[in-house]
């Protein structure tokens, strides 16, 4: 049974593995909030994943350590429980889908666990791993459907009330629900009037779909740039307590979910993963009520694909307004690109493409398109430079 002993249990024992991670103070993230980070994109292993996998292995008796652990993953879980292990010099093979980024992968391994690539996502990552952990004998190590790993997770809800005095909220990202469970569980136990809200990519809304219709429900599919918490189906016991104890449950899109990775770049030098910037995607786009109240965003991993990170980057600056894409329509003569170049520049306005095409069969027969990328400062920004084109006679496609 989950207790409130059971989490200070395993904030004593974690001493000894993780590092109790910083409170950043976020101005301007949302206007009208005092927001603070808590940053446990910089913990041990990038990942919040290593306190439930460390105290749930440290619990282990003897004779499963000798057999060793296996466990499934998108990657944070299993560098986890890899680091975990190697620690308490246990054997570990960790199960993952085939698609998890390369980057974790080899972190995985690294940390000195065997690897087994399942074709899906994470739940055929599980299917296989039980089905090896029943042939084999090894010790399942849940990603967050286990009290000692909801204990482990929990400790990040004490270390932020002892940080910041007089929270009002603490914003956690939702995959199975392991994070928020042990949050939520230790936070409202020590206060009752904090408020808890979870938050889950649009594309991968189990929990969110579970927490409104008051049962468990099993999603068909999931996508969306936030691997870490792409899960059709979240756990009974993560379920039973995120009932009790959490306030409500939002989703944010990919392009939220971009800006909020390019907000945190920008603004505070972090590197965040799509799962761990969700709570931070929320709290900007006012998916949760903030104004005038003192709110913790968990930024729970860092471990973003490199690879994709100038993907996202990209949508983040489309999303924020700071890049736009404008096609024109204009007459084939002399002039007319000079003087598009002139207003955009006399706004403040950076073009940084240019693709000029001549008329085709949809098109006056003396025109053509101009295509254009412009760096802008914001929507606002973007508005003025439309509406000085369109007084010029410029026809905006």
């Amino acid at each position: 049974m989950l207790t409130l002993d059971k989490v200070y249990h395993a904030s004593y024992v974690l001493k000894e593995a993780i590092r109790e991670t910083d409170i950043i103070y976020a101005p301007k993230l949302k206007a009208g909030a005092e927001v603070y980070l808590k940053t446990e994109n910089l913990q041990v292993t990038g990942s919040f994943k290593v306190r439930g996998a460390y105290y749930r292995i440290s619990q282990l008796s003897e004779a499963e350590k000798s057999k060793g652990v296996i466990a499934c993953s998108a990657g944070n879980h299993a560098q986890g429980v890899a680091l975990a292990a190697r620690k308490n010099g246990i054997k570990s093979l960790i199960c993952l889908p085939d698609g998890a980024p390369i980057s974790k992968v080899e972190a995985t391994r690294s940390y000195g666990a065997d690897i087994c690539l399942v074709k899906g996502v994470y739940d055929d990552a599980y299917n296989k791993a039980i089905e090896l952990r029943d042939e084999k004998g090894y010790t399942f190590i849940h990603p967050f459907n286990d009290e000692d790993v909801i204990a482990g997770q929990g400790t990040i809800g004490l270390e932020i009330l002892n940080q910041i005095d007089d929270i009002d909220a603490i914003v956690v990202p939702i995959g199975g629900g392991g994070l928020i469970a042990g949050v939520a569980f230790a936070a409202k136990s020590l206060k009752p009037s904090i408020k808890i809200y979870g938050v889950q990519a649009s594309g991968a809304p189990s929990m969110e779909k579970s927490f409104k219709s008051r049962k468990i429900v099993k999603l068909d599919s999931v996508h969306t740039i936030a691997d870490g918490i792409a899960v059709k189906e979240p756990g009974d016991l993560t379920f039973e307590i995120i009932s009790k104890y959490v306030d409500d449950i939002v989703t944010v899109t990919d392009d939220e979910i971009s800006a909020a990775i390019l907000a945190l770049i920008e603004q505070h030098k972090l590197i965040a993963e799509g799962a761990g910037a969700v709570s931070v995607a929320a709290t900007m786009f006012g998916k949760i009520p903030t104004d005038g109240k003192k709110v913790c965003c968990l930024v729970s991993g860092g471990n973003i694909d490199v690879t994709i990170l100038s993907r996202v980057i990209k949508r983040g600056l489309l999303m924020s307004g700071r890049n736009f894409l404008v096609t024109l329509e204009l007459v084939d003569k002399p002039g007319q690109l000079t003087q598009v170049s002139s207003i955009i520049s006399d706004l403040g306005g950076n073009v940084i493409s240019v693709h000029h095409e001549r008329s085709n069969e949809a098109s006056d027969v003396n025109g053509c398109f101009l295509r254009l990328e412009i760096e802008t400062r914001n929507f606002e920004h973007i508005n003025q430079i439309q509406s000085e084109l369109t007084k010029a006679g410029f026809k905006i496609i």
